[in-house]
């Protein structure tokens, strides 16, 4: 007996796992696991989604007009220009659905979004990756690995794990060098945690070049990562093919409805991106007096290695039997390293005093003191 067979390529697809979320036997763990946003959700967004609650028979403006609106008002972007989707994720499978298919090239960091590589193996393309240089995306590599083939390149800026970034001169310079019939993606996910004077999330060179397109999401800064909203930046004649291949109602009502709450709540969310700015650094600090490496990057997590994979993997699973998640990067290539949401202050502190335990155990030995000594405290306000 015969069956259908899978278009080449699926079957080479690694199913994508996210970040754990669940500890058994604990009902509330704390989960570091997802790059989360550490303070939740706007109450505007709530009660937006409370309001709303009663007209979930209805079907969503398939067009999230109102959304758009409220995006483009918030960038000082033309609503025209952007295209809304369940997730960003969505938005980059089309990108790799419209431009590429088999015997075509896409191409990305070697630390670069896991969804990359499954976006291009689903449509019959083959994924490179090109080597990073100390955990940051390098231009001449990702140049270097251009072929007459290649018809994308993702860039996660900043980038997921790593959290390193590539300036806007560097962003300039990357799109300059490559042919104008390849299309370059700025994956800008967690751009609204940059205040770095050289970073530009992309929009620039979309308004500049007619085969850049710069992603953004909700899931992060906005904490809407449950309902699945992303938009895309484009060109105009790009905006027309993503709305040709998107679904007609890919954005759910809710989604859109609590999209408009939070873009309405700036004091909320700058709230939640200065307890970023104060939390990831002392993070970093109380981490590194451990011992561990930290690799210096940017946005809402911190990356951090360990001496062995081993280490990793162990430190992942005391902390998750204290209730603890965190997430494991062997996926990536970085077996000895894990990825830590930047959390609550009482979740990043009981974090440090954890992996001090931890690693006292490992080594039969204090773990070398940090500046105060090993009361955990956190950073002054």
């Amino acid at each position: 007996m015969t069956r259908p067979a899978p278009r080449p390529g699926i079957l080479e697809i690694s199913p994508y796992v996210g970040g754990e979320s669940g500890v058994p036997g604990i009902a509330e763990p704390i989960v570091l696991s997802s790059n989360e946003s550490a303070l939740g959700p706007s109450p505007k967004v709530v009660a937006a989604l409370q309001a709303h609650a009663s007209l979930v028979h209805r079907y969503p403006d398939g067009g999230s007009v109102a959304l758009r609106d409220a995006i483009g008002a918030a960038n000082n972007l033309d609503p025209a220009r952007i295209v809304c989707g369940n997730g960003s994720d969505e938005l980059l499978s089309l990108l790799a659905q419209i431009f590429s298919g088999p015997g075509d090239e896409v191409l990305y960091s070697e630390y670069g979004f896991l969804m990359y590589k499954i976006s291009a193996l689903a449509v019959g393309a083959t994924p490179l990756s090109a080597p990073e240089t100390n955990f940051r995306s390098d231009i001449d590599s990702l140049l270097g690995k251009v072929t007459e083939k290649t018809k994308i390149l993702f860039l996660a800026n900043p980038n997921n794990p790593t959290g390193t970034y590539l300036t806007a001169d560097e962003l300039e310079r990357l799109r300059d060098g490559l042919r104008d019939d390849i299309l370059l993606v700025i994956d800008a996910a967690y751009a609204e945690f940059m205040s770095e004077r050289d970073f530009d999330a992309g929009a620039a060179l979309v308004d500049k070049y007619e085969n850049v397109v710069m992603t953004r999401t909700f899931s992060k800064l906005y904490a809407l990562a449950g309902l699945r909203l992303g938009w895309a930046y484009a060109p105009a004649w790009i905006v027309d093919l993503l709305n040709r291949v998107r679904g007609p109602f890919n954005v759910t009502a809710a989604a859109q409805v609590a999209g408009v709450a939070a873009l309405s709540d700036p004091k909320f969310y700058e709230a939640a991106r200065v307890h970023n700015d104060t939390w990831r650094p002392w993070l970093s600090a109380e981490l590194e007096a451990l011992g561990l490496k930290v690799v210096p990057g940017f946005a809402n997590f911190v990356l951090v290695r360990f001496e062995t994979a081993g280490v990793a993997e162990g430190a992942l699973n005391a902390l998750k039997l204290g209730g603890i998640l965190v997430r494991a990067m062997a996926g990536y290539g970085l077996p000895d390293a894990l990825r830590i949401t930047v959390g609550r202050a009482e979740d990043n502190q009981l974090l440090v005093a954890s992996l001090r335990a931890f690693l006292d155990g490992v080594t039969n030995k204090k773990a070398a003191p940090n500046k105060v000594g090993h009361k955990i405290v956190g950073p002054a306000s």
